[in-house]
């Protein structure tokens, strides 16, 4: 089964994949600079949409008859708020502006505020980065491996496989939506699930035993200690706003809305390098810039797009140069989509039909005979 890429990822060849300075050659100057003056602007844009719908929500009442109503209140409320996320995320990246310390601040209060371990995610996903789609080696969303080697491999694919024929495709597909959407991204922080096998079980607010070190060397250990604070201090706040309004504001105005940024954030990631046709990569296949344009750019719609700063319509920009910021990305896009049409990636699937499809047959790859190449093999 082929996704809106049609076939196209399968036929690229390393030898077809640009190399970056060539890239570089193509994207215009202006858009690896940062005016850190249009870094706030963008950051007082969402911040005020977000106080709009927060007043709104303020003048809901909290009662049992009112639930269907916050049930519509934390989904446009987390969809606003993702804005923050994709903010914080780019100063990760050192994308939002050249005065570092500003960018720190910002972005460690940002991804505080959403209950992110700023310093412990900014790590992982720098290996995310440097390793996409590498079948060891990556990190978020490395898929099992059907006759894997149980070493390097995450083995296991057999029983995945299975289990989708005994439940049939519909009754697995739900199953698995609904647990990546909801569990997913928690699931990472505590234990690294979909992380690469490289790195073991990680945990993102402890890096020592019981779980892997591999992913915090040297000073990223400590590191991932301020990032603890960060979140200490907004779940003492959280507990002070429980005891002084009630659980139920709580619940109403934060956590169901954070349910919904979460929500967001595993369908951007889930679809920005899985698809029924995209390989994963090991050995002499892989590269820095072959895993950086197996990015996935789709078509999200101009009002994600606004709120969420094109952070899935300019992937495959972003991995190959993570530092432009999101208010270059789209001129970028279009020149690398000029210049190298055969390996730019776009699926015009809407993206429901392309969550569907990724979680009812993205179950596990097999290694294609004599290379280093992995494909998803069909249930």
């Amino acid at each position: 089964m082929l996704s809106g890429l049609n076939g196209k990822a399968i036929t690229l060849k390393l030898d077809d994949i640009p190399s970056k300075s060539v890239v570089r050659d193509v994207v215009p100057d202006r858009c690896f600079t940062r005016q850190t003056s249009t870094s706030i602007a963008y950051l007082i844009q969402s911040l005020s949409i977000q106080i709009i719908i927060v007043v709104i929500g303020l003048s809901i009442p909290v009662t049992g008859a009112m639930f269907p109503v916050w049930i519509i209140y934390a989904v446009v409320s987390g969809t606003t708020a993702m804005g923050f996320w994709v903010i914080a995320h780019e100063c990760g990246h050192g994308a939002f502006s050249d005065n570092r310390k500003l960018e720190t601040i910002i972005g460690y209060v940002l991804h505080s505020f959403l209950l992110v371990p700023y310093f412990s995610w900014q790590r992982s996903h720098s290996i995310h980065h440097r390793f996409t789609n590498h079948i060891t080696d990556g990190e978020t969303y490395v898929p099992l491996v059907i006759d894997g080697n149980g070493t390097t491999e995450k083995s296991g694919g057999e029983n995945d496989l299975a289990a989708s024929r005994a439940l049939g495709k519909t009754q697995y597909g739900v199953r698995r939506l609904l647990s990546h959407l909801f569990f997913g991204w928690p699931a990472y922080l505590l234990a690294g699930k979909t992380g690469g096998p490289s790195y073991g079980m990680s945990n993102h607010f402890w890096p020592r035993a019981p779980f892997s070190k591999k992913l915090w060397p040297s000073i990223w250990a400590k590191k991932v200690w301020l990032s603890d604070i960060g979140v200490g201090f907004v779940l003492l706040a959280l507990l002070a706003w429980a005891f002084q309004c009630g659980i139920a504001s709580v619940i109403t105005l934060y956590l169901g809305p954070l349910l919904m940024v979460n929500v967001w954030l595993v369908v951007y990631t889930w679809l920005h390098h899985t698809d029924t046709d995209v390989p994963h990569l090991a050995g002499s296949d892989f590269s820095f810039m072959r895993g950086a344009f197996l990015s996935i750019d789709r078509p999200y719609g101009k009002i994600l797009d606004f709120l969420h700063h094109r952070i899935g319509s300019t992937h495959a920009i972003h991995h190959i140069s993570p530092n432009i910021p999101h208010y270059h990305a789209r001129e970028a896009t279009l020149a690398i989509k000029k210049a190298f049409p055969k390996v730019y990636l776009f699926s015009s699937s809407p993206i429901y039909l392309a969550l569907w499809n990724v979680a009812s047959t993205c179950i596990a790859v097999q290694r294609e005979e004599g290379s280093s190449r992995y494909y998803w093999k069909q249930p």
